[in-house]
């Protein structure tokens, strides 16, 4: 993924809060639609098409005036669901905050499956192609570069058409069980190399058993790249 939050301070031409001056709801509506509008703006510079309604509010909602300019940040995800929460708040003498639930979608390029992939299956670019799409309906990361995908493996079925999200797919092994693999023992520039024999399938960044050839030790090592492992000295 993929969570960045932003805040916009947002500030109200022509508005004089007096003593006896409320914070009205169609106020905080407008800073609502005035925060999604920039959001918008931002990802529309990014290739991405956002459509927006503000939240609806009590029109009868008064809140206590505000000496600072509302604040708006989102507190869901508005790339993981299309009814990201919104939080409107005010740090004045009388600090307060509500949540206001907007509509909001984003669509842009998805991944989706060319083919009905198998469990195991290595993907490669060709077997899958980009398509505009709604990315925030499905609650989950919707990859978009062929990148990001090509040479992973499929975690289970996918059928064609699906949108091809980060949980359907794993990194491929760098060792496999049996594989003899080469042990380095680090501390700082300093290293010693040995020759062990993988006792489990892993992939890079994961831990993995290797028996040390020379002592026939067991050890828990790092898998760094393929047949490489590394263990702290």
């Amino acid at each position: 993924m993929r969570i960045t939050v932003f805040t916009l301070a947002l500030f109200f031409s022509g508005l004089a809060l007096g003593a006896d001056a409320r914070t009205t709801a169609a106020q905080i509506q407008q800073a609502s639609e005035t925060f999604l509008r920039s959001f918008a703006e931002q990802q529309a510079a990014r290739g991405f098409d956002v459509h927006f309604q503000p939240g609806s509010l009590d029109s009868r909602l008064a809140l206590a005036p505000c000496s600072q300019p509302l604040a708006v940040v989102f507190t869901g995800d508005p790339w993981k669901s299309s009814r990201p929460s919104l939080q409107v708040s005010c740090s004045g003498e009388r600090p307060w905050r509500l949540f206001v639930t907007p509509s909001l979608t984003i669509h842009g390029p998805g991944l989706v499956a060319r083919r009905p992939l198998a469990r195991g299956e290595v993907l490669t670019p060709d077997l899958v192609t980009a398509t505009t799409m709604a990315l925030n309906d499905s609650h989950r990361d919707i990859l978009s570069e062929v990148g990001d995908v090509a040479g992973m493996v499929v975690r289970r079925p996918i059928n064609p058409g699906v949108p091809i999200t980060a949980d359907l797919l794993e990194a491929p092994n760098a060792v496999s069980r049996g594989d003899h693999v080469i042990i380095s023992a680090r501390a700082g520039a300093f290293a010693v190399t040995s020759r062990g024999k993988a006792l489990a399938d892993a992939a890079v960044g994961e831990q993995v058993l290797v028996e040390n050839l020379r002592s026939a030790r067991t050890i828990k090592a790092t898998v760094t790249g393929p047949g490489r492992v590394e263990v702290p000295m």
